[in-house]
């Protein structure tokens, strides 16, 4: 039985989803700690894409340039909005279809190459996709009054296109 996948899967699908709404909703010029909001998002796909499965088996995709990963580096690539949806598009199903690879057995090993576990790759990817989820969400909450639609289950999720959730109105 692969219980344990299962509930990943079940439990990574609303981090996809909230951080999809993220960008819907942010102002992606915004500034945060002198970097454009959209340069967070891409940092926090990235290594999504990179860090979830075996960071040291990688293929970088085909838009990337060295440092762009990292906000804090200047780049004159420039990656708009549909290209980040985009881009977690494919990450979420290779993520998923990964997922679906998987037995709770293979969780405790650790990938060709990686010194770190499944089980602990995956947790680390929770903890930094919910991180600049939350960063990108006070960036938009500051800007606009409001908190951006936050998912906690996929099946309560209805895309009815309302990025602001009812009663997320918050002074700020």
């Amino acid at each position: 039985m692969n219980e344990l996948c299962k509930i990943i899967k079940d439990t990574v699908e609303p981090n996809f989803l909230n951080i999809r709404t993220s960008i819907k909703a942010y102002d992606r010029d915004a500034l945060c700690l002198g970097a454009p909001c959209w340069r967070w998002a891409y940092h926090a796909l990235h290594s999504a894409d990179k860090w979830f499965i075996n960071p040291f088996d990688y293929e970088e995709p085909s838009f990337h340039v060295e440092g762009l990963d990292n906000p804090d580096n200047p780049s004159d690539v420039v990656l708009s909005d549909e290209q980040l949806l985009q881009y977690l598009d494919e990450i979420e199903k290779n993520t998923l279809s990964y997922l679906d690879s998987l037995t709770d057995e293979m969780l405790y090993e650790k990938p060709k190459n990686c010194k770190y576990t499944r089980m602990e790759l995956v947790l680390r990817q929770y903890r930094h996709i919910s991180f600049h989820t939350g960063m990108l969400n006070g960036q938009t909450a500051l800007a606009t009054g409001q908190f951006p639609m936050w998912v906690s289950e996929t099946e309560q999720y209805l895309d009815d296109g309302i990025l602001f959730g009812r009663y997320r109105k918050y002074r700020v």
